[in-house]
């Protein structure tokens, strides 16, 4: 799948955005610039410049991160991919409390979403799945080789350092953290894209920091990078139940969405899992599977023949055809 990853991408660069150029990724790390949306009193998300314009029509975009500030602490949500990014975020949390993040936590072990952990301060307490420090203690000098050649060299992957977590969640587990006038409830709902993927929930502000397993608003879909189709979906489900309606979700990249926005991405997973049955009893092959599960309701997204037709379907196709 990840070699599937790196070539998509370099296609990506020929068609998919206006921000990149030939040879270089979809979106390019010493390029990006990160503005603080406020969402709440005390409740940030950091996005790509160009999201309000780029994301509805399907453009992928660099990985959001939040900033949540309490009375007494602060929590920083995914610490991005090099150097030049988490100063950004670190440089937001300055302005907005005055010193240092108290804790950052990791959606996931992907190293957009974690990298940047070497840069933050010795005292900032980092907090992770025990899944992702897992993966980060053993696959790590593998995933820079992969994450170099999907977002080109140059662009600080080279001297990045594991930085795994003080303070780990168990699947299936749950913590609080109180700080100081502000509780932030972090969550595993299941197996929802990596195996280690964690949700953080601000319940007096009603936003949702939900990571890659929401990637990005409509026509965005998921990525099924490591299949599973009908565990993500029962998460996406817990979630959704979970949600006031008025909550807001902030996608692991793009601009915040709101909670019917989740709608969309459950419905493409149940089409996908339906159709691929449907097909798989009529019996197609995985060639045929591919060319007969289109879902032309859910196209739009600018890689939405290598996410759908590579990745996803291939991936309920092996999981049903069982």
């Amino acid at each position: 799948m990840k070699i599937k990853l790196i070539t998509a991408i370099a296609f990506l660069a020929y068609v998919a955005s206006p921000l990149a150029i030939a040879d270089e990724p979809v979106w390019d790390a010493n390029k990006v610039v990160l503005k603080a949306q406020k969402l709440r009193d005390g409740v940030y998300a950091m996005v790509a410049t160009g999201a309000d314009e780029l994301s509805p029509k399907g453009v992928p975009l660099a990985t959001t991160s939040g900033i949540i500030v309490g009375n007494r602490a602060s929590l920083v949500v995914d610490t991005m991919l090099n150097k030049r990014l988490a100063n950004m975020v670190l440089n937001q949390v300055r302005q907005l409390t005055k010193g240092a993040p108290t804790y950052a936590l990791n959606t996931s072990y992907h190293g957009d979403h974690s990298y940047g952990n070497m840069y933050f301060p010795k005292s900032t307490v980092i907090i992770q799945h025990e899944e992702t420090k897992k993966y980060i203690s053993t696959k790590f000098e593998d995933d820079t080789k992969f994450m170099m050649g999907a977002f080109g060299k140059g662009r600080g992957i080279e001297e990045i350092k594991p930085r795994t977590g003080d303070v780990l969640i168990p699947t299936g587990g749950a913590m609080q953290l109180d700080l100081g006038g502000r509780v932030v409830e972090i969550r595993d709902f299941g197996f929802a894209q990596t195996g280690g993927d964690l949700w953080v929930w601000v319940p007096d502000a009603k936003v949702l920091f939900a990571g890659n397993p929401v990637v990005t608003e409509k026509p965005g879909i998921p990525w099924l990078l490591d299949g599973r189709v009908q565990e993500t979906l029962d998460s996406l489900t817990k979630v959704r139940e979970f949600l006031p309606a008025d909550a807001i979700i902030v996608p692991g990249h793009g601009r915040p969405l709101p909670k019917a926005g989740l709608d969309w991405h459950i419905g493409y997973l149940t089409a996908l899992r339906d159709e691929t049955k449907a097909a798989i009893a009529k019996g197609a092959t995985l060639e045929q599977a591919v060319t007969q599960v289109t879902l032309p309701s859910y196209q739009g997204y600018a890689i939405y023949g290598w996410v759908h037709n590579q990745v996803n379907v291939p991936a309920a196709y092996k999981e049903f055809k069982k």
